[in-house]
């Protein structure tokens, strides 16, 4: 049996809390933007509201909230800052590996600080070694959005056998495992000066040589693994990143429109009679981006309701249903990327100003589509599926 902690949100509707947190985390955007990670104020009431347990299981004093209502947090936070929502989105998914520890682990890693937070960089880049009761672990890992404000870190690794051969499964891949080890085991490299998502801070680390016991292991998304039975968990961090990410471009996307609208009201451009609002162009560009943010943004929550419910009544999400997600959360980042386009471009010079809503949401925006889950090429790995052809599920 898992040791419990009390729950840290007093509110029982986590949309309800990140629209109570949203106008001191927007006040607080300049200064995010500036020390290039969340400051200290802002990371009090985060924790207080909960925001780094929203996916982490129940049984170790975390949330666990269905998906729709995880995206839509997501969503209400990044319309208030990208960077301070990208890095919940990314120490939630991180957080869903206590459903595959053991109960002493997780409460180690998630139980024993109510202010814990896991951070991990991309990809299986490491390397670890098996040795008497656990790993020898040498890695260096990039993009570890939130690992300023993180307690732990992990580290993705190939698995090298005692033998020094790479371990294999039964389809002949290289096995992989997540290691998870201390924040102050690593090394950290300041490498963060970026175009936009300034502030998530994601610093690249490493380690060398490092001992990590076998109960601080874990085979992510491996069903073997899995000791939470919840729909939740029936999905995978990678299903759970990409919808939160794209949260993050709908979030966006909401606030540049409508901060659009808003200056359309009033601003007559130089050279111009009328206001940009009596333009007959801006009227139809305004329309045509609501439509499909409107548009993008049902289709996505259509979606994860649907999973939700039949994780609830089956084992394991279909590879239809996965491609489905992805097609879903795909859509919903490029078409936010649009909308934020069409606002910047739309308020003329008025956007290129640092003291105006529209530039940071434009860089913001685009760093959010250069990132994995919104790589263009998530359209082809769903055309083969649906065409009949055998495409690979690794983005899935």
């Amino acid at each position: 049996m898992r040791v419990s902690s009390s729950p840290p949100a007093a509110s029982p509707d986590p949309i309800l809390r990140a629209r109570e947190l949203a106008p001191l985390i927007e006040a607080a955007a300049d200064r995010i933007e500036a020390a290039r990670e969340i400051p200290p104020d802002i990371i009090d009431a985060l924790h207080a509201a909960g925001m780094f347990r929203l996916l982490l299981p129940r049984s170790a004093g975390g949330a666990e909230v269905d998906p729709p209502t995880y995206v839509q947090v997501i969503e209400v936070i990044a319309g208030a800052d990208a960077s301070t929502a990208w890095c919940i989105g990314q120490a939630s998914g991180c957080s869903m590996s206590a459903a595959y520890l053991a109960a002493e682990a997780t409460h180690e890693v998630f139980g024993r600080d109510p202010r814990a937070v896991l951070a991990w960089g991309a990809g299986a880049v490491g390397q670890t070694v098996a040795v008497d009761g656990g790993w020898r672990v040498t890695g260096r890992w990039q993009f570890a959005s939130g690992s300023r404000h993180a307690t732990w870190l992990g580290g993705h690794c190939k698995v090298i056998d005692r033998d020094g051969t790479p371990r294999l499964s039964a389809t002949g891949k290289t096995v992989e495992r997540t290691m998870l080890f201390p924040r102050e085991a690593a090394s950290i490299s300041d490498v963060w000066q970026v175009m936009g998502l300034r502030g998530t801070g994601s610093d690249t680390y490493a380690v060398r040589e490092l001992f990590v016991p076998e109960s601080h292991s874990l085979g992510r998304d491996e069903p073997a693994e899995r000791r939470e039975t919840g729909p939740l968990y029936k999905f995978s961090t990678t299903n759970l990143y990409a919808a939160g990410f794209a949260g993050v471009g709908l979030g966006i996307a909401r606030a540049a429109l409508d901060a659009f609208i808003r200056l359309a009201r009033d601003k007559t451009p130089r050279d111009a009679r009328n206001t940009l609002r009596e333009n007959a162009v801006v009227q139809t560009e305004v329309a045509v981006a609501e439509v499909r943010l409107r548009a993008a943004r049902s289709y996505l929550l259509q979606v994860l309701r649907e999973l939700t419910d039949a994780a609830a009544e089956n084992e394991a999400l279909t590879i239809d249903q996965r491609m489905e997600l992805r097609m879903a959360s795909t859509y919903a980042i490029h078409t936010a990327s649009d909308v934020v386009d069409v606002a910047y471009h739309e308020a003329g010079a008025t956007a290129i100003f640092e003291s105006n809503p529209f530039e940071r949401r434009f860089r913001d925006m685009h760093a959010v589509s250069q990132q994995m889950q919104g790589r263009r090429s998530h359209f082809e790995t769903v055309g083969q599926h649906l065409l009949g052809l055998t495409p690979s599920l690794s983005s899935v």
